[in-house]
């Protein structure tokens, strides 16, 4: 068995192929060095990179669960790859994105969940309780997130998810309070096929173990990484990615979704 990732991998961008304007941060698809595809989420964006931060912590915690998730890489943006976009738009994200952007692994021929191939309920489970764990609001039937290709669930955009970091700059951490935050999962894609996510708690945070949220968290690039006054440095905001998380895995009772069928909690 390979040994977990402990960095993304890095390719290089060498053309801009289209934007995908279903989202309102315009990611596009671009290829790489490596002749591989990949729909590219920009630093550029108006969300920022704390968006790009929860796509690789919130789906390298999914690979741990051993759930599908396209392979993540860190994409280096050359400065001319711009010059022949026509849409003055695209050109100006482009502009502002050189350097390092989030890249993922273009699944072609994949479709959006509409649940004719219902999710098996151990994976609906383990997915619903990733979701619960990092507050991600986004897998609903409004916005999925969840794409079917070779019949099978594949997890993507988790750039709403941990949204305790949004508040960084204006306030000093506190993992508590994000520990303490109930999850309302009455609207979840899967909350009729997870059975009892509180059931299996145990064994999905004993593989989200101390050295696998480290791992996990230093596979985000320091460029991503935004010091505040509170967190002076890249090692700061790591560490306070990783209390929050510890924190939160430590108090399932005030998040936890129970039984379907029960209500939220």
């Amino acid at each position: 068995m390979p040994s977990p990732p402990t960095a993304l991998r890095h390719v290089n961008a060498t053309r801009y192929v289209t934007p995908f304007r279903e989202g309102g941060s315009l990611p596009g698809l671009v290829e790489a060095d490596d002749l591989g595809m990949y729909v590219v989420k920009f630093t550029g964006a108006g969300q920022g990179p704390k968006v790009l931060v929860a796509e690789v912590v919130v789906g390298e915690l999914g690979r741990a669960l051993g759930l599908r998730v396209p392979e993540l890489v860190s994409i280096e943006l050359p400065a001319p790859i711009a010059r022949y976009e026509a849409d003055e738009e695209v050109q100006d994200l482009l502009n502002a994105s050189g350097g390092l952007n989030l890249g993922i692994d273009y699944l072609p021929g994949a479709f959006g969940y509409d649940g004719s191939r219902p999710v098996p309920g151990p994976e609906a489970e383990a997915i619903l309780w990733l979701d619960a764990l990092t507050a991600n609001i986004d897998r609903t039937w409004d916005n999925p997130n969840l794409l079917v290709w070779h019949r099978r669930p594949w997890l993507i955009d988790h750039g709403a998810a941990l949204y305790f970091h949004h508040g960084w700059p204006s306030r000093a951490p506190n993992a508590q309070r994000f520990a303490a935050a109930r999850f309302d999962a009455d609207r979840h894609l899967l909350r009729a096929q997870a059975g009892d996510p509180a059931s299996r708690h145990e064994e999905f945070a004993a593989v989200l173990d101390d050295s696998t949220l480290v791992r996990v968290v230093e596979m985000v690039p320091d460029a991503w990484l935004e010091p505040t006054e509170q967190l002076t440095d890249a090692e700061a905001v790591r560490a306070a990615y990783v209390e929050h998380l510890r924190a939160r895995l430590d108090s399932p009772d005030a998040w936890l979704p129970g039984p379907a069928g029960g209500g939220s909690q």
